[in-house]
């Protein structure tokens, strides 16, 4: 796809929303094929996610998050607040354009996006650049297949101060829809690590000097109000349906589970996920949170 900075009035525009200036494009542009792609998950690149709406671009911005597209539809732009946000998102972009309301409708899952639309791009981690704490708490997703279970997880770990998820076995794509509601825009922040086999993750942890607890329903597992935590730990969650694979059940320093009271077997995995990582949190009496190395 030819660039379209060179030579084209459209591109990181400062200032209004430079409605006139901006070149308007259909749905047979390359970029609008590229942002329908990425919307239905065909894309290549699984690190460009879609941003719709106020809501949306005010995380996206606040985060200083990578704006590769802008798309703009004055037409459905309802507020001052709308023009504005776009103001300070054209500014940031490295493309913009203009869209009608008919291609903004066919693009975006939301009835009123505000006229707002972007392709943003996800921070790539280096997994040798993140710096931890003594008191490092770390969130294992392993085979998770809900990205909608997926983003509060990392909502969950944003929220009390973890370092990072790592994703083993994955199921679902980081730069889901879902995923990105769930977490409240947090995997635009939260670094993110991913794995090919659970092996490798542990070995990272453990040099690292992390203890392993993997949480599981499977009988001989420590309920976890009597569980002992390292000054680092790692927790790992599992699949929906089936729990944590076998590698990790076999690589834990401890295996800890919640007891259920009732008749259901077991908790929403982000459920779990919360109780756990507040207990450690709540142990340690810190709620300081953790330092992030830039990506």
């Amino acid at each position: 796809m030819a660039d379209a900075r060179r030579g084209d009035p459209s591109c990181s525009l400062p200032g209004e929303v430079p409605t006139r200036a901006l070149q308007q494009i259909g749905l047979r542009h390359p970029r609008i094929q590229q942002v329908r792609r990425v919307a239905s998950g065909a894309h290549q690149d699984r690190r460009l996610l879609l941003a719709e709406g106020l809501w949306a671009h005010h995380v996206v911005v606040g985060l200083a998050a990578a704006i590769e597209v802008f798309l703009w539809c004055p037409e459905a732009a309802y507020s001052a607040e709308a023009r504005a946000l776009g103001a300070q998102v054209a500014a940031r972009a490295r493309c913009s354009y203009r869209i009608g309301p008919a291609v903004l409708n066919r693009l975006c899952e939301r009835d009123r996006p505000d006229g707002l639309l972007s392709l943003v791009r996800l921070p790539a981690w280096d997994a040798d650049r993140i710096e931890f704490g003594a008191d490092a708490l770390v969130l294992v997703a392993d085979a998770i297949e809900l990205p909608g279970n997926l983003g509060t997880l990392l909502r969950t770990l944003d929220a009390c101060g973890g370092d990072c998820l790592v994703v083993t076995n994955r199921r679902t794509r980081l730069n889901h829809p879902m995923v990105f509601r769930g977490s409240r825009g947090m995997n635009l922040h939260v670094p993110v690590i991913e794995f090919a086999a659970p092996a490798d993750a542990a070995r990272w942890l453990r040099d690292r000097g992390f203890t392993v607890v993997v949480a599981t329903v499977s009988a001989g597992a420590v309920p976890y109000q009597q569980a002992r935590y390292g000054r680092r730990t790692a927790v790992v969650v599992g699949n929906e349906r089936t729990g944590v694979t076998q590698p990790w059940l076999g690589r834990a320093g401890q295996a800890i589970t919640i007891p259920m009271h009732g008749r259901a077997d077991s908790l929403n995995v982000a459920v779990s996920a919360s109780i756990l990582m507040y207990d450690i949190r709540s142990r340690r009496g810190a709620f300081s949170g953790a330092a992030r190395a830039a990506p």
